[in-house]
């Protein structure tokens, strides 16, 4: 697969999500989760997609319970959450797994188009963020300790 729009990924209801949906658009997709030190970051994330979804942004939260086992609810608590806690209106999908043998094809394919330090291909924790140009590319991979709003100015070069 060569661009994002080949992949198919799960709604948080389970129903299927061509990512073909999104073309055209920037992408900043994000493996999420409830319970961790980085969680806050929703709030910076929602306001990144307020600000720059009328110019083309979406963002996209994948929950994944890999790492210390931070999100461990059901798709309809993850949603609650979310919503009532950070009131987050971008798109937040189907829970994932990001690494292993059970690694969702979308993320292997991230990961293979943008390794992390030292060319490691393993995400090391929640709020990993890939950010995708509207031709379908990774341009960029950003740490979990990278805040969104120190994404704007990346953001702003492919709108």
């Amino acid at each position: 697969m060569s661009a994002i729009s080949d992949f198919s990924v799960r709604a948080a209801n389970g129903s299927p999500v061509d990512m073909s949906t999104y073309a055209g658009r920037v992408l900043l997709i994000v493996n999420t989760a409830s319970k961790c030190g980085f969680t806050p970051q929703y709030e910076g994330l929602e306001a990144l997609y307020r600000r720059y979804e009328g110019q083309g942004l979406t963002i996209l939260g994948f929950p994944c319970n890999q790492f210390g086992a931070q999100e461990p609810g059901d798709a309809a608590e993850i949603a609650s959450f979310c919503s009532l806690t950070y009131d987050v209106t971008f798109p937040v999908l189907g829970k994932v797994e990001v690494n292993g043998d059970g690694a969702d094809p979308l993320f292997q394919w991230l990961k293979a188009q943008a390794p992390g330090v030292l060319g490691t291909k393993a995400i090391k924790w929640n709020f990993t963020k890939f950010l995708v140009s509207r031709d379908g590319q990774v341009v960029g991979r950003y740490a979990p300790t990278t805040k969104p709003e120190e994404l704007a100015k990346d953001i702003e070069a492919l709108l």
